[in-house]
């Protein structure tokens, strides 16, 4: 440091300096503030977002209590990628249609202020019935290979018991369900659903446990698509408290960290 020994600097100077500097600490942080902001909202906005899934209708690909990162970039962008679903423009731009099995973050066109997550099972123009618990995608069964029973016993009074397959789609991707049976809800016989033009039929993976395109959802317009589901940054069980902090290591799921969703 140095010091203006010829010149001393009066009190009053002083203080107007001290104010100053002040002064300019306040406008940076607050600049540095908005900026930090700003950056946030253009990465959720155009690359990913995160997302926690709150219910189990995506079980057993997605638990409840799973955090994910969802890419904003892979199907383009409409209304629905911005912050509220700003209305800044209509349609889609850059779009590239969802594959068949993509696990998707969108919104429903009577819930316009939700996001559902559920797996793309119908294409403009496809046909999609269930029968028996059974999927048919343009009159052809699709094929499935029963493999483990599954257990939930998270974030449930009492355990459930599904049965699980690995199912196929007439494009090759496989993925797991799970389902109590064959012929107790009305999701298990539904009638032919006609897969509008730029639109997508969506199930849940949980087939006796989701409202999908089966029930109330409908169909999805390609504009209310918001992201592909990428991979599960974080994820907790029920076992933790949140007062009780020597709890939360137990609740953490640690396997599911960085884990890839197919």
């Amino acid at each position: 440091m140095i010091k203006n020994i010829l010149f001393p600097v009066k009190s009053q100077e002083k203080t107007e300096i001290k104010d100053d500097n002040k002064n300019n600490t306040i406008k940076e942080n607050i600049k540095t503030v908005f900026l930090a902001i700003f950056i946030a909202l253009i990465i959720r906005s155009l690359f990913f977002e995160p997302f926690r899934i709150p219910s189990g209708s995506m079980y057993p690909t997605l638990k409840i209590g799973d955090y994910l990162f969802v890419s904003k970039y892979t199907y383009g962008y409409s209304r629905y990628s911005f912050p509220a679903g700003l209305p800044i423009f209509s349609g889609r731009i850059w779009y590239s249609e969802p594959q068949r099995g993509d696990v998707v973050v969108f919104r429903a066109k009577n819930k316009p202020n939700t996001d559902f997550i559920k797996r793309v099972i119908g294409l403009p123009g496809d046909k999609i019935q269930i029968t028996d618990g059974r999927l048919y995608i343009n009159d052809k069964r699709v094929e499935r290979q029963e493999t483990e029973r599954y257990i939930i016993d998270e974030y449930v009074e009492i355990p459930e018991f599904y049965h699980q397959y690995e199912e196929i789609l007439p494009n090759g991707k496989k993925h797991p369900v799970i389902e109590i049976s064959d012929h107790e809800r009305i999701v298990d016989n539904t009638d032919v659903f006609v897969v509008p033009e730029d639109s997508f039929f969506m199930m849940g993976d949980n087939r006796d446990r989701s409202d999908d395109s089966r029930i109330s959802i409908g169909f999805v317009p390609k504009e209310n698509l918001v992201g592909k589901a990428r991979f599960i940054f974080f994820s907790h069980n029920d076992r933790g408290e949140i007062y009780k902090p020597w709890t939360w290591f137990r609740a953490i799921r640690w396997s599911r960290f960085f884990k890839g969703i197919y």
